[in-house]
């Protein structure tokens, strides 16, 4: 598939996502996300939270976690807990270019979070936006082929089709 890359299209979705969180007021930072138990500013800190752990740092997450995603997730969101708004529109900026783990799958991992969560920020608050053709058949694609997302397991036996471009798999 031809235009940007991987990395190019997640550094472009979350420079998206800084500029959405630089006009959040009060009360939506603390709204909740379509992300059970986490508020806007837990998902917009989650999007890079990966990004500056240290090897050493990712590795005793997943042990603490279980290797169990959910656990390991809530173990690294804690790590950022006082963070004030400010505080977490600086990290975003900060990595706005992946790093670490993100940068798995040549930025599909930074790419395919980004997106997502994103949404997960705008439908919660009622802030729509469409996402770029390009971009969205990459995430779809990528998100039916990573292990470590559970597309490829509930979509077993399915037919998806999105109904706003021409995109369909099963």
């Amino acid at each position: 598939m031809s235009g940007p890359d991987l990395m190019s299209l997640a550094e472009r979705e979350r420079a998206s996502l800084l500029d959405l969180l630089s006009g959040l007021t009060a009360e939506q930072w603390v709204a909740p996300s379509l992300c059970s138990r986490w508020k806007v500013r837990d998902v917009a800190v989650h999007v890079v939270s990966y990004d500056e752990l240290s090897k050493p740092a990712l590795l005793a997450a997943f042990v603490r976690g279980g290797v169990r995603i959910d656990s390991v997730n809530d173990l690294v969101l804690r790590r950022y807990a006082d963070l004030a708004p400010a505080e977490v529109i600086d990290m975003v900026a900060r990595c706005r270019k992946p790093r670490g783990i993100t940068t798995g799958f040549r930025g599909g991992i930074a790419l395919t979070d980004a997106t997502i969560h994103h949404q997960d920020i705008r439908r919660a608050l009622g802030l729509p936006r469409t996402i770029p053709e390009d971009q969205l058949r990459r995430v779809l694609d990528f998100a039916l082929t990573a292990r470590m997302l559970p597309a490829a397991k509930n979509s077993r036996g399915l037919r998806l089709a999105a109904s706003d471009i021409d995109w369909s798999t099963g």
